[in-house]
């Protein structure tokens, strides 16, 4: 095992090679460094390499972090939920894991806990349950489009698109598609049933607003009542899937979490975070996929890893191709893809606190 020292921060990255597997860990103290979550080519959808994240923001170290879609037209879109400097950018999906963080003047703190999150428009006399943001819009729903996902929405002609600034209407278009996005409000785009419910009851000059409500479990459970505090202050938030440890405990819920038992089970590269006792943080990466330098890991084999470790709280992040972990301008883990490192969706970037 090689310890190094980086940026008089005394973080420490530690590189070990044991039975086959290569893994890079970076541990963090959070009174010393501060994070922050930057999505690939700062929108919301997009897709970039991890170290040409860090190097346009000047990150001193980076690890690729939520699950995105890799093809099409919205390519780079998050899976479930993504909020970036307090902006919501994506909504939660099947309650995954999700890990959020609130960069304070001495401290930065971070929460690691399953998320709901139900996000409702607002109108003069309705409520209106919202079917995701900034993604494409399918048959009989609700999107919110906000200015951070594209110039326009890159809808087809088959819905309504209500256009919002300052909290009001402005604008009403049927059967157009591929609204302009006010950069001082924001676009509702409905199809099917939706379309019609809202084509006979939305006028002009309405006042319209919208609102996401953060939900981690029981609220009667102070555990839950922290988090969910935690999670609604929290200026960044990523998902990932699925928990590997909660409360000190190996808790892999990839059912729970609808993944499927090849991804759990078998040994792939992976990246992942966790929250040690004493408050640090490990960002960790195992490579794989490389039979004569690393084969990767299962979620059972990186859990007891990170468990070893001294891990409290730990999540799965995006891993395969995508796994990279950068650091004083370089990348120092092996990416598994023929043609290096992979573009990815967003990234946790690790600066030093002033």
């Amino acid at each position: 095992m090689c310890i190094f020292e980086f940026v008089n921060q005394g973080e420490k990255l530690w590189q070990l090679k044991t039975r086959n597997r290569t893994k890079a860990i970076i541990n963090l103290d959070l009174t010393k460094v501060r994070l922050d979550v930057v999505h690939a080519l700062d929108a919301a959808i997009g897709i970039e390499t991890t170290s040409s994240i860090a190097t346009r923001h000047g990150g001193i170290a980076a690890i690729n972090v939520g699950f995105f879609k890799m093809t099409g037209l919205h390519q780079g879109d998050a899976t479930s939920v993504l909020k970036i400097d307090g902006k919501l950018l994506s909504e939660s999906y099947s309650e995954r894991v999700a890990l959020g963080i609130l960069n304070k003047s001495n401290l930065t703190e971070i929460v690691i806990g399953r998320l709901n999150m139900n996000v409702e428009a607002r109108f003069k006399n309705q409520t209106r349950k919202v079917s995701g943001i900034n993604r494409e819009r399918r048959d009989d729903e609700l999107i919110l489009f906000t200015p951070e996902f594209h110039r326009t929405t890159l809808t087809d002609s088959n819905g309504l698109e209500i256009l919002v600034r300052k909290e009001k209407i402005v604008e009403i278009r049927d059967a157009k598609g591929s609204s302009l996005i006010p950069s001082d409000g924001f676009v509702l785009s409905a199809s099917g049933k939706q379309r019609l419910q809202l084509l006979d009851t939305v006028k002009v000059g309405m006042k319209v607003n919208f609102n996401g409500k953060l939900e981690t479990g029981n609220s009667a459970d102070l555990k839950y009542e922290k988090q969910q505090n935690l999670f609604s202050e929290s200026e960044d938030i990523v998902d990932g899937v699925p928990f590997l440890i909660e409360n000190g405990k190996i808790e892999i819920t990839w059912e729970r979490e609808k993944i499927g038992k090849e991804f759990a089970t078998t040994r792939h590269p992976r990246t992942a975070v966790a929250r040690l006792k004493d408050g640090k943080i490990l960002m960790a990466t195992v490579d794989g996929r490389q039979p004569n330098i690393s084969v990767g890991m299962n979620l059972q084999e990186l859990a007891e890893m990170l468990l070893e470790l001294g891990a409290v709280e730990a999540m799965n992040l995006d891993g395969g191709g995508s796994t990279t972990m950068f650091l004083n301008g370089k990348v120092v883990n092996q990416p598994s893809d023929k043609e290096g490192e992979r573009k990815v969706a967003a990234a946790i970037l690790v600066f030093p606190r002033k």
